[in-house]
């Protein structure tokens, strides 16, 4: 006879947490609430009744509303391999990737919601400046080098920062109209030189 013999120090996979669909859902209603409010018009409550709970549970999850936006708002912007486009459409393509990344759901409410509060607000002013050097610095870097990185990645975010705000937060009637081609020729052209072409005064 053989005894099987069990490993006792092996450990058994991870069981999701039974209040994580919870969490879900909270998390899912405070983007959409965050979104259509701003940080400072939303409140617990708001997105307890959003979510079709008490705030306590808002509380229980995630402790506070600062503590529940900074969960909201973890945002990657999954910025795509740019070593192998060619050279000259580098720009366009970073503006394409930016206008899909603002229109598709959810991530455009997150984006947009992280954005109409880092107007008013220095937590996510300073989440939004987080996402945005830190990884557009790697973008920049695998194309143009670290000389001037820091320059070249807070150019690019003016542009497309400036791009968010116009057409998707104040919902600029021409700028909300604009044809996606029309913004990536001209958009797309200046991000194009800030990351190809001399930012040192001395050059110019």
């Amino acid at each position: 006879m053989v005894q099987k013999v069990v490993n006792k120090s092996a450990k058994s996979p991870a069981r999701p947490r039974r209040s994580q669909p919870n969490r879900d859902r909270i998390l899912a209603a405070a983007r959409r609430v965050f979104a259509a409010q701003g940080y400072d018009r939303a409140t617990v409550r708001l997105v307890a009744a959003e979510a079709g709970t008490a705030p306590s549970m808002v509380i229980r999850y995630y402790g506070s509303k600062n503590e529940l936006f900074a969960a909201a708002v973890k945002f990657d912007l999954r910025l795509p391999d740019l070593t192998g486009v060619p050279r000259g459409e580098i720009g366009a393509r970073l503006t394409r990737h930016f206008l899909a990344r603002w229109e598709e759901a959810p991530s455009g409410g997150e984006l947009g919601a992280l954005l109409r509060a880092a107007i008013s607000t220095d937590a996510a002013r300073e989440r939004l400046i987080e996402i945005f050097q830190r990884q557009l610095q790697v973008a920049v870097a695998a194309i143009s080098g670290t000389d001037g990185m820091d320059s070249r990645a807070a150019l690019i975010a003016s542009q497309l920062l400036g791009l968010g705000l116009t057409r998707y937060v104040l919902a600029l009637p021409a700028c909300v109209s604009m044809d996606h081609d029309l913004i990536i020729a001209h958009v797309g052209a200046t991000v194009q030189d800030y990351l190809t072409k001399s930012i040192s005064a001395a050059d110019r």
